[in-house]
């Protein structure tokens, strides 16, 4: 049993295959495969999740000893089993770390996972496990400073890489943020995409991702969070994106990950800001969902140069300054573009190529401040423009060509509820 985090909180638990403690130069490096056997690791959680009320083995009497005083809220399950999976390799509180060449397999639970490390570069990593495999994150680095992370492939059960800071209280307690992560030139499969969260109550800064393929991710980009967690995520630049089958949203952003009541501002509000986008290509079953707290809109959000094809388009909900320049988004159904509950929206240069009929391209409800300019309807447009009157003079058009919309602007009721499928009720 080490010193160890899992899933943002620390504990002591059972030594991952490969562990590393305030070591300094450390490498693994070979073009070799390391199999971690993960099935039977996998079997026995499965066994643990169909039958709860099974006498516990002494190794689970001894993880619950060793981890009384952990810190962590009281529904938060894999602490009550009394049994948490080894990542495959941790370095914990090292510092020059270097992860390269190496094939990983099969991993028990996480793949690679850094935690409070400064000074870290995994290139040229190939991680494999099913895709039915529970919680086999590829690359997870968690609350490191100065994180490199290129060239790889990664096809596993859950994010493919995912960048940490730190769960809840006890991730506030520590208060050590992730910063100084640069990810690039890699190519992921199945799994979850690429995540930011949702465990980043340390919060998270100076983040670029780069020229990275997603070829049947469940999503692309996911930046996750909810109440409780607090910390801030900020200072982040996503650019230069292929992604094609994602079987969900090819971009979320979201501090409603888990369904909770408001409450007032405090430490454990999260927070979400300068965030930038730029250079997508994709294609999915939601091309976009940006959702903030009503006491916490995500704040300074931008899209540029991004071209989508998905069943449902952008839906943006409790926001304020977001900006989307050169977005193309063409849907099976609804609008291309809605927002409601939104503060300084800006559209400029927005279209969609494949307008429906009875469906605006755009449908705003319950915004303020909002400027649309440069945008051309496309020939076959009903309704470019659907709002509600209440907004209707908040918003400011200018500089557009909507001559090839039958409707250029369309105003329903105030007291119809907007819905982000384009309707009202």
């Amino acid at each position: 049993m080490v010193p160890s985090r899992w899933e943002g909180i620390t504990v002591t638990n059972f030594s991952p295959l490969i562990y590393a403690y305030r070591a300094k130069d450390v490498a693994i490096v070979g073009r070799g495969t390391l199999d971690g056997q993960g099935q039977a690791w996998w079997d026995f959680l499965h066994k643990l999740r169909a039958n709860k009320d099974q006498p516990r083995s002494k190794w689970q009497e001894e993880f619950a000893r060793l981890n009384k005083d952990r810190i962590a809220e009281a529904n938060y399950n894999p602490l009550n089993v009394g049994f948490l999976r080894p990542p495959f390799i941790q370095l914990y509180e090292c510092t020059n770390v270097l992860v390269e060449g190496v094939t990983i397999r099969n991993s028990p639970f996480w793949n690679v996972t850094p935690v409070f490390c400064e000074d870290v570069n995994v290139r040229g990593v190939t991680i494999i496990s099913p895709a039915n495999s529970p919680n086999t994150d590829g690359i997870n680095p968690d609350s490191c400073r100065n994180v490199h992370i290129s060239d790889c492939l990664i096809d596993v059960g859950d994010d493919c890489i995912t960048i940490k800071s730190g769960r809840d209280a006890d991730g506030r307690r520590v208060g050590r943020p992730i910063e100084n992560c640069t990810i690039a030139n890699c190519t992921l499969l199945h799994g979850h995409g690429l995540s930011i969260g949702s465990e980043m109550s340390g919060g998270v800064k100076n983040i670029a991702v780069a020229n990275c393929v997603f070829d049947g991710t469940d999503r692309g980009i996911r930046i996750k969070s909810t109440r409780g967690r607090g910390g801030v995520v900020e200072d982040v630049r996503i650019s230069n994106l292929v992604m094609r089958n994602i079987r969900d949203e090819a971009l979320v952003l979201t501090t409603f990950y888990t369904e909770s009541d408001p409450e007032p501002v405090s430490e454990r509000t999260p927070v979400f800001r300068n965030i930038h986008f730029n250079g997508i290509t994709g294609a999915g079953k939601v091309a976009c969902k940006l959702t903030g707290l009503a006491e916490m809109p995500v704040e300074s959000v931008t899209f540029t140069d991004i071209q989508l094809t998905a069943k449902t388009g952008f839906a943006i909900k409790d926001a304020k300054g977001i900006e989307l320049h050169h977005v193309t988004v063409n849907t099976e159904s609804g609008p291309a573009f809605a927002a409601t509950g939104t503060d300084a929206l800006e559209l400029d240069g927005v279209k969609t190529t494949k307008p429906h009929d009875g469906t605006p391209v755009v449908r705003l409800g319950e915004v303020k401040n909002v400027f649309i300019h440069g945008c051309v309807a496309t020939p076959g447009t009903e309704i470019f423009l659907r709002t509600d009157e209440a907004s209707a003079d908040d918003v400011s058009l200018d500089g557009n060509n909507l001559k090839a919309a039958k409707i250029a602007v369309e105003k329903v009721p105030s007291n119809a509820t907007p819905q982000l499928n384009g309707g009202y009720k």
